[in-house]
């Protein structure tokens, strides 16, 4: 029972490697994910897909294996080949329109003519309050005031609203004065 409470308090606090070289390990391995997310996977849309959340994950398993010794070099904590996976999906959704459609799923239409598409928010796991409530940060709060909603493939919900209500937000027309 005394082993259970025992304490070793010399590996708790002792370091068993050089504190130089857990430093540098560490200086090293953040700069190279700071290179790695600000300029390999930027996206212009500002949004992350699938494929990058992924990388990300495994960025971050590499990551602590480089932090943490498991790997011997630093660089094979840095060299991933997913990230250029990654890369390379991207860059092929983009030049072939065939691709795209395969690695992208396509908006999926919750609201169409002020009327929900229940089948559509089963599928995806949206609640008619979930819906209501992104609506409401969009300023909405009918749903006839929506000609179409759309969940998009980075997750969020486009929103196009209804002829009258886009009549509705303009500014009243000015009378010409007479010459």
């Amino acid at each position: 029972m005394d082993k259970l409470l025992l304490i070793e308090w010399a590996e708790l606090i002792i370091p068993t490697h050089s504190v130089a070289e857990m430093m540098l390990r560490g200086t090293v391995m953040y700069l190279s994910l700071f290179i790695i997310l600000r300029f390999v996977m930027v996206r212009q849309t500002s949004t992350i897909g699938i494929a990058d959340i992924l990388v990300i994950v495994v960025i971050a398993d590499a990551a602590q294996n480089g932090f943490s010794k498991e790997y011997k070099s630093i660089s094979e904590g840095i060299v991933l080949v997913l990230v250029f996976w990654n890369l390379f999906l991207n860059w092929i959704s983009y030049r072939f329109k065939v691709f795209e459609r395969l690695l992208s799923p396509p908006p999926l239409a919750l609201i169409k003519h002020g009327k929900m598409n229940r089948r559509n928010m089963r599928q995806e796991f949206i609640t008619e309050e979930e819906l209501r409530g992104q609506l409401r940060l969009q300023g909405i709060s009918e749903l006839a005031e929506v000609r179409e909603a759309c969940l998009e493939a980075n997750g969020e919900l486009s929103v196009i609203k209804t002829d009258s209500s886009k009549e509705n937000s303009k500014p009243p027309k000015s009378k010409a004065k007479p010459s």
